[in-house]
């Protein structure tokens, strides 16, 4: 049984097959928990496990799922001094313009920037690896700069918090703090290992349609983007089962340097707390189901 996570504010949101827990610490130290019963269509149908077709699914989940773990932990952490929850209107803004600026940045820019180097570049591969340098460096140097704000270095804590909490569960290590804390804040399937992979995948898919027009070029970028994920998701899989393979994952774990940071104990309490109640519904289910 494969649980996967995600830092939010103030917390962390575990989830596995069926089951998924947003952990978040109050203002006021109490660490709140929100359970939901969303099972995966990786689980309810075979389709969705084809190979490729499956990252496409994760991918979806996995956004839907944190948006809703993030806005969760916004209220709880964020939001509780000013007594009041963020609105619909607030959420859908916040959303929009996340979204935008994310697919903006990251894949229409290093086209539009590329172009000024096009005269001197050699041919249609070398013009594709260029973009792909360009917008692996944005991508590195963005993940940087944000860690140093004040907020966000605790999200990055939180994140650590997560793979260790993972990592001990997965080597059947005791979900004791002291314990737990012993783990590597580093872990083979982290989105962040995702993303890079999604650069790289991305430089060779992009290369098979050449060098057309730029209004065509960013087009595909953002309509390809599911297709990139899906193969990129494969990559990770594999990364994480077949020892040979994860040489192509190291440069992920590298930029989980810059994503995570060492977590106090009251971070890695409360990233237990929400392994311990999907890990717990999970179990039980698998009983229910073993007794039927």
């Amino acid at each position: 049984m494969m649980i996967g996570g995600q830092a939010v504010l103030e917390g962390v949101m575990m989830r596995g097959p069926n089951w998924v827990t947003t952990a978040v610490r109050r203002p006021d130290g109490e660490v709140v928990r929100e359970v939901q019963q969303r099972p995966s269509l990786l689980v309810q149908k075979r389709w969705a496990r084809l190979p490729v077709l499956r990252g496409m699914v994760v991918l979806y989940e996995a956004l839907s799922i944190g948006v809703h773990s993030l806005i969760y932990s916004a209220n709880q952490a964020a939001t509780q001094a000013e007594g009041r929850e963020l609105s619909a209107r607030e959420v859908a803004l916040s959303l929009g313009i996340g979204l935008t600026i994310a697919v903006g940045l990251f894949f229409v820019l290093p086209t539009v920037l590329v172009r000024w180097l096009d005269h001197r570049l050699p041919g249609t591969l070398a013009f594709n690896v260029t973009e792909g340098a360009i917008r692996i460096a944005i991508v590195v140097g963005y993940v940087g700069i944000v860690g140093l704000l004040p907020d966000l270095r605790r999200v990055y804590m939180y994140h650590g918090a997560e793979h260790k909490a993972v990592n001990a569960w997965e080597r059947g290590v005791s979900l004791a703090v002291p314990e737990v804390q012993k783990q590597s804040r580093f872990h083979p399937r982290c989105g962040t290992s995702f993303i890079l992979i999604v650069m790289v995948v991305a430089v060779l898919v992009f290369s098979v349609l050449g060098k057309p027009p730029l209004g065509w070029r960013i087009v595909s970028r953002i309509l390809l983007i599911p297709l990139i994920a899906g193969l990129s998701y494969e990559v990770i899989r594999a990364g994480a089962r077949y020892r040979w393979f994860r040489p192509l994952v190291v440069p992920g774990l590298w930029l989980q340097r810059l994503t995570t940071r060492e977590p106090d104990d009251a971070q890695v309490e409360v990233a237990i707390q929400a392994l311990r109640e999907v890990v717990d519904r999970e179990d039980e289910r698998m009983i229910e189901r073993t007794v039927a």
